[in-house]
């Protein structure tokens, strides 16, 4: 796929700061193209969508049927959408950072964490489902996009949006940092050590969005999420 190599790759702007010219150049949007924005965040959704919905389909095949009593085992955008989380903070953060760094979510899949037999190990592959499904969209789309003969510039643009954004959701959700999904990862691991650990653990969750929050105004998150998702992109989009 010469073309795609040379379009994502070649870019003489990816050797300066390669997320940040991505979202800016190469990504795609363009933050004065309402068209572009739009399709951001309709790709944006559904991949949180995918995420909470593997999360409930997990929990459910552990013996917790919570999920789909509750309605959210569907990929209808309307149960999951979480005014703040889907529509104000991805939209505040959009025109903060004029488009270099969006974070959105969905609704939290309810868990009932009782139900499993193994709470340790339901814990922690409840969490970590959500993330390999970000993961699996983005090696779905990067697959179409390196093997798809004569794909439109348009075409390639929206492939290369689908796999940049599930794999910064893929890292981002990894990090040990609650309330994202590594948090309950290494929860549940701590578990196994003590459980006292692991409840003292998962109460820090109440500071989770100011901690998360300080991790992206202190630049911190830059550090740690774009050079596993940059290594990631490169491998899956080049080979």
């Amino acid at each position: 796929m010469p073309q795609i190599v040379h379009f994502l790759i070649g870019n003489p702007l990816l050797q300066l700061s390669y997320l940040e010219s991505l979202a800016l150049k190469l990504a795609l949007v363009n933050p004065m193209d309402l068209l572009s924005i739009v399709i951001f965040f309709i790709i944006l959704l559904f991949s949180v969508i995918f995420h909470e919905v593997a999360h409930g389909l997990m929990a459910e095949r552990l013996g917790d049927p919570t999920a789909r009593y509750a309605g959210r085992l569907t990929l209808n955008p309307i149960p999951h959408i979480d005014p703040i989380g889907s529509i104000l903070l991805p939209l505040m953060m959009w025109f903060a950072t004029n488009g270099q760094f969006v974070l959105g979510s969905a609704k939290p899949v309810p868990v009932d964490y009782r139900n499993f037999k193994n709470v340790r190990l339901g814990m922690i592959l409840v969490a970590i489902v959500g993330p390999l499904t970000n993961f699996l969209l983005a090696c779905i789309a990067a697959a179409v996009l390196r093997f798809t003969p004569h794909i439109s510039s348009k075409g390639i643009e929206l492939l290369s949006q689908v796999v940049l954004l599930n794999l910064v959701l893929t890292i981002f959700n990894l990090l040990p940092v609650p309330p994202l999904d590594g948090s309950k990862i290494l929860a549940g691991l701590l578990g196994y050590l003590d459980r006292d650990w692991m409840h003292w653990f998962l109460e820090l969750e109440r500071f989770g969005f100011i901690l998360v929050i300080l991790l992206l105004v202190t630049r911190v998150l830059n550090t740690v999420l774009f050079p596993p998702v940059e290594y990631l992109f490169r491998l899956l989009v080049a080979g």
